[in-house]
């Protein structure tokens, strides 16, 4: 089957319809904008309206009827929204009506299930006229004498289209009498919008008969009934995308795009497989019938006890009888899992002696039941039930067959003064009994369609009810109550079928649920599910396992496919406990991520309602193969992970989570003390407002007491580090935190404690959290209860036994803090295990405070190598890079290998003490030791970054350490290297100034590492950056001039929360005319001022001057190579001066308004306010402004 052509035809056909069916209705008056009223000069048979030509469009009889159906359909959804969604919510609806039939009938044409056998939308013979339009008369259409003749004289007038769409809309209405829940009659407002072709190359009919492959409808050909549940899910492709995108809640109308999702094939057949197939089988042992099912599954060996019991059940399954067993799919979408289970029952029919005529009929009868709250999807639910029936019966259409499959109505429109003329025939008492259990019906459904099939419907006399309403008093006088009694008489017969199907017990429950965080939906649905639903609220999915449950009859099975948080999630435990305790798993299949594509991970799981509690589950794993594709191959396989447990003995573990995979040995840790005796959880800051509260440290003045260490997460890094940001702790930022519930206990301020990012995407990494840091949400933080350190509960958290009890007790990728207070702890070798992990933590600070953006970073360290390596180091005017960067890179190896050894270490003695030899081994891969080793680019790069703070006074050779951010400047602290004086460093392409960045960088190499090396040094630095140049000094500059600033960027970014450079750059633009750092810590108002006059002023008249100098070159040179040369660098030059008389303008109307920033504002902010003029108007003159500055508020 060709999913990508359908998927391109499903989203395309949509918009093409509605852009049609707009064009339609806007010639009526009817827009997205309003309804026009027709023009002045209509009468009762003709209607006009104004399209803005000379003559205006017209309408007669029957349209000007349908019309006002239409308006009378938008007014009615109008007054439960607006006009706009009612508008488009209609303009969707009639669009979704016709792409249903298109599909329809074309799956029918090709599979010549037609009865008149005669193609609609195409033709036996290839050729681009449709069958029907050629031979219309053999369509068997029952056509009048007129409509003959207007046919024929369409074609006599070349009318194509026009003749098609009346013979298309005969047809569907044709159709209406033997598949009338698709087909109904359309002489209506969704007949009046029509407006197809079949001429069209770009039109819809066209484009489905000719983009997907005719075999994919063609059953005989290996085409499959599921083509129209893709069709459904593709169509809604863009729905559900808009729907997600938008704020607010999701409407009811939204739901059904929102939750759709197509269940792939092979996870329905496990399904009904194991469900149905299993229920008849163990009733009615047949190997040969069993033989067939590939994906079923045996159950897992049970105890005698446990036999025994199970015997009792397949003794009640043994007196079913293939007609009593019902099976129903409550979230049926397109029906792919019916459709499927249909197949499954024929089987079972057959095996029971039937034959595939009786048993087609029987199955749509009595066995196949559905439920949707989305009409358009229950109409293809119905009519792939229909084309299944058909493929076993060529006579079913014609047999009159009432299926059980329905879309879910709402009771709202129901004129309930009218219940008094129904039944007529019945005595006093039941006529009485019957208004109150209708009553009682109408009740439940009212708003039906924002709860769809989690109602829980009560059980009613609901053969008393069909007799009710089937018995009208026809005596009475026709008066203004009766007015409809017809139109309720139909809503009430069909309300009265989906509340008998709601309300009735089933054998099987089969369904794939919607998966959507309830938060997202409606008020009425939240406060319908706590009353309840109560134990899981929290996703619809969660719900319909509770919901399935009860359509169950004693010993039925329910299977569906979850979102694995089923398994895990804290907050599903007494969803967990209730499964326990009234229910039994018989096999879960653990998918994983990517059985729909992308998705958040899903599970599929057969149950029975019973409660044996020993018995053994199955638990089978396919989340290590990442396709759809390679799941099936691994479920098929012998080699597929399973697990077999009792859910009782899950009784053992935190949150009661179905940690599956888990040993008996292992569940027995569980019995010891927990974490939460000697540890307790910190609870955690919350802002409620990052932006205004949140700096990373370097944005803010390093004299500033207002901002504090926080903790927020960060990348996966054990023992010490990821502390990078700064929160405001100011008593009006605590008052405003406090006042929102945010502020964290104060008992637990300035303690140390034991910290990590609650979300990984890779593992959890626990450090040690300084008594100064305070923690947010995202990096949930434990404390010892007596507030001492213990290094021992830090180390078996970062042990290779951690991770392994952290994956059991928390499966998802959040690790919060009452999954750690539940770890098992088991002390042993104290203080050989706490010597170890304090080593580890002075390793992993000593690695964390080597990088420029640590809170504590003393020194570059290719200067920090040459004092501990003095020996080596002894002409300090001759210091060679190269070796520096030798001894720092042992020195990361040395750190490296130690940590590494240390790690195994402790994963050794925690495997003894928790006796895990035979799940776990020491061994720790590079990639997780979180300490890094040398690289050379990076670090040459850094020194660079530390050589341009040095020239800006952010850094001295003098001190270590950070010597200035904000606040007063000490000329003291700068005496081998004087800093930049006014804070403002040229770069250039060429070498035109004598205080450019190039001579300033040789200047501090030379200062740094000594005179003698210089040049080496150069060198060495050139080589390392490979970047353009045919000497050290261009590539270096070429390197100023392209890539620092776009490296130190990237240097000082977070992910979540962007770049913020502390060295911003004027840049002219992409001819680099003007460029020049200044250093965001040392801004003031006349900054901007001094960079125009004293240096872009200046390269302007450089530019000036050698654009002089080389048009003398080529006025007086005999050289030609030299005049080529001349020419070609004065028309860049040339380039550069427009660039900066153009930069002149804008960064003149900022010079004039002496901007003053506000460090605790931070980098976004402050970016945009010295770009954004005193009127208001923006000038962009910093580089990257748009990834960088906040957005204009």
């Amino acid at each position: 089957m060709n999913k990508t052509a359908i998927k391109n035809f499903a989203i395309w056909a949509r918009n093409r319809l509605i852009a049609d069916i707009k064009y339609r209705a806007g010639l009526m008056g009817i827009t997205e904008n309003g309804i026009a009223d027709a023009l002045p000069q209509s009468n009762g048979t003709t209607e006009f309206y104004n399209i803005g030509t000379a003559d205006p469009y017209a309408i007669n009889g029957e349209e000007i009827k349908q019309r006002r159906a239409l308006v009378d359909v938008i007014r009615a959804k109008e007054e439960d929204s607006d006009y706009a969604v009612a508008y488009k919510y209609i303009i969707e609806e009639v669009a979704y009506t016709w792409f249903n039939r298109l599909i329809a009938v074309r799956f029918m044409e090709v599979n010549d299930y037609l009865p008149s056998h005669v193609r609609v939308l195409s033709s036996e013979s290839g050729k681009t006229e449709p069958d029907i339009v050629t031979n219309p008369f053999d369509a068997e259409l029952n056509l009048s004498s007129a409509e003959e003749e207007k046919i024929i004289t369409l074609k006599r007038e070349n009318k194509l289209d026009e003749a098609f769409k009346m013979l298309f809309i005969k047809q569907c209405n044709t159709l209406n009498e033997i598949l009338p829940a698709l087909f109904e009659k359309t002489s209506d407002y969704t007949e009046l919008l029509l407006n197809l072709s079949v001429i069209d190359q770009d039109g819809v009919v066209y484009h489905l008969v000719h983009d997907i492959p005719e075999e994919d409808f063609n059953v005989s050909a290996g085409g499959q009934v599921e083509i129209i549940g893709w069709m459904y899910q593709y169509y809604n492709t863009e729905p559900k995308n808009d729907a997600f995108a938008k704020k607010g809640k999701i409407t009811k109308e939204e739901v059904p795009a929102v939750t759709q999702l197509f269940t792939p094939d092979w996870i329905v057949r496990y399904m009904v497989e194991n469900s149905l197939g299993r229920l008849w089988v163990e009733g009615h042992p047949d190997a040969e019938l069993q033989s067939k099912w590939k994906y079923y599954l045996e159950e897992a060996e049970q105890e005698p006890e446990v036999q025994a019991e199970l015997a009792k059940i397949r003794e009640e399954y043994a007196k079913l009888k293939p007609e009593d067993i019902k099976l129903i799919d409550p979230c049926m979408g397109s029906g792919h899992i019916l459709v499927y289970a249909f197949d499954v029952f024929m089987q079972i029919y057959e095996n029971a002696g039937w034959s595939a005529r009786e048993a087609a009929q029987s199955i749509v009868e009595h066995n196949i039941y559905g439920l949707d709250i989305d009409d358009r999807a229950a109409q293809l639910s119905y009519f792939a039930v229909m084309m299944k029936a058909r493929q076993y019966d060529r006579r079913i259409f014609s047999r009159g067959v009432n299926q059980n499959v329905y879309a879910i109505q709402e009771s709202n429109g129901i004129n309930r003064e009218q219940l008094k003329y129904f039944g007529a025939e019945l005595d006093e008492i039941e006529k009485n009994t019957a208004i109150l259990q209708i009553e009682g019906l109408l009740d439940t459904l009212v708003d039906a369609k924002e709860y769809g099939s989690i109602l829980n419907v009560d059980e009613y006399d609901w053969d008393l009810l069909r007799r009710w309403v089937n018995s009208t008093d026809e005596d009475s006088q026709i008066s203004f109550d009766t007015y409809g009694l017809d139109e309720t008489a139909e809503k009430l017969k069909e309300l009265i079928e989906i509340g008998a199907v709601m309300a009735q017990k089933y054998e099987v429950v089969a369904t794939n649920p919607p998966y959507a965080g309830t938060g997202s939906l409606s008020i009425k649905l939240n406060i319908y599910l706590k009353h309840h639903y109560t134990d899981s609220k929290a996703d619809m999915f969660a719900v319909f396992i509770e919901r399935c449950k009860k359509f169950l009859q004693r010993y039925g099975l329910q299977t569906m496919i979850t979102q694995q948080s089923l398994l895990f999630l804290s907050g599903f435990d007494k969803l967990r406990m209730k499964i326990k305790d009234e229910l039994n798993f018989l096999s879960v299949v653990h998918m994983g991520l990517g059985a729909f594509g992308t998705d958040f991970g899903t599970v599929a799981f057969v149950i029975r309602k019973s409660v044996i509690e020993q018995y053994i589950c199955g638990f089978y794993y396919l989340g290590e193969k990442k396709t759809c594709e390679d799941k099936e191959k691994l479920f098929l396989s012998e080699k597929k992970p399973k697990y077999t447990h009792s859910l009782l003995e899950f009784s053992k573990l935190p949150n009661y989570t179905f940690s599956y995979t888990i040993n008996r040995k292992t569940l027995e840790l569980f019995d010891n003390e927990k974490l939460s005796e000697t540890f307790i959880s910190g609870g955690r800051n919350k802002t409620h407002n990052d932006e205004k509260y949140l700096r990373l440290y370097w944005e803010v003045g390093n004299d500033n007491k207002k901002w504090v260490p926080y903790g927020k997460g960060g990348d996966y890094r054990k023992w010490y580090g990821n502390d990078i940001y700064s929160v405001d702790w100011t008593d009006s930022a605590r008052n405003d935190y406090a006042s929102h519930g945010g502020l964290c206990n104060p008992k637990f301020w300035n303690k140390t404690g034991i910290t990590w990012g609650f979300v990984t995407s890779y593992k959890p990494s626990f450090r040690y959290k300084p008594a100064s840091m305070i923690y947010s949400s995202v990096s949930p933080t434990i404390f010892r209860k007596n507030f001492v350190d213990d290094m021992y509960v830090l180390g078996l958290l970062n042990s290779s036994v951690g991770l392994y009890i952290i994956r059991i007790i928390s499966s998802t990728i959040g690790t919060n803090v009452g999954e750690i207070l539940n770890f098992p702890l088991l002390r042993n070798n104290q203080e050989k295990i706490e010597c170890i992990v304090k080593n580890n933590i002075d390793l992993s600070c000593s690695d964390w405070n080597s990088y420029e953006i640590a809170r504590r970073f003393c020194s570059h360290p290719l200067l920090s190598v040459i004092p501990r390596n003095s020996a080596l180091f002894d002409d300090t005017n001759d210091i060679d890079l190269a070796e520096c960067y030798t001894c720092w890179e042992n020195e990361c190896n040395e750190r490296f290998t130690q940590l590494k050894a240390n790690e195994e270490e402790l994963n050794r003695i925690f495997i003894d003490i928790y006796g895990l030899q035979d799940e776990l081994t020491p061994e720790v891969e590079d990639k997780d030791v979180t300490v890094r080793k040398a690289d050379l680019q990076r670090d040459i790069k850094s020194l660079i970054s530390y050589a341009v703070g040095c020239m800006f006074g952010r850094y001295s050779l003098n001190e270590e350490s950070l010597v200035y951010a904000g606040g007063e400047w000490d000329d003291s602290k700068y005496t081998t290297f004087i800093p930049d004086a006014d804070n403002i460093i040229p770069i250039t392409d060429e070498e035109y100034l004598e205080d450019d960045i190039v001579s300033r960088f040789c200047t501090w190499l030379k200062t740094a590492f000594g005179a003698k090396s210089l040049e080496t040094n150069l060198d060495f630095i050139a080589k390392v950056l490979s970047n353009k140049g045919d000497t050290s000094r261009e590539i270096i500059r070429n390197y100023f001039l392209n890539d620092f600033f776009k490296d130190h960027c990237n240097t000082y970014s977070v992910t979540g929360s962007g770049k913020r450079p502390i060295y911003w750059l004027f840049d002219s633009g992409k001819q680099n005319g003007f460029k020049a750092l200044v250093y965001l810590h040392r801004y003031n108002a006349d900054t901007i001022g001094n960079v125009r006059v004293d240096y872009l002023y200046r390269m302007q008249r450089v530019y000036e001057s050698e654009i002089g100098r080389m048009q003398d070159t080529i006025d007086n040179s005999k050289n030609s190579r030299e005049v080529s040369l001349a020419t070609k660098r004065k028309e860049k030059l040339q380039k550069q001066l427009k660039e900066c008389r153009e930069y002149d303008e804008k960064i003149g109307h900022l010079a004039l308004a002496r901007i003053e920033i506000d460090l605790d504002d931070g980098v976004k902010v402050n970016y945009r306010k010295v770009q954004t003029a005193a009127d208001g108007k923006f000038y962009e003159i910093l580089a990257d402004s748009k990834n960088i500055m906040a957005k204009e508020k």
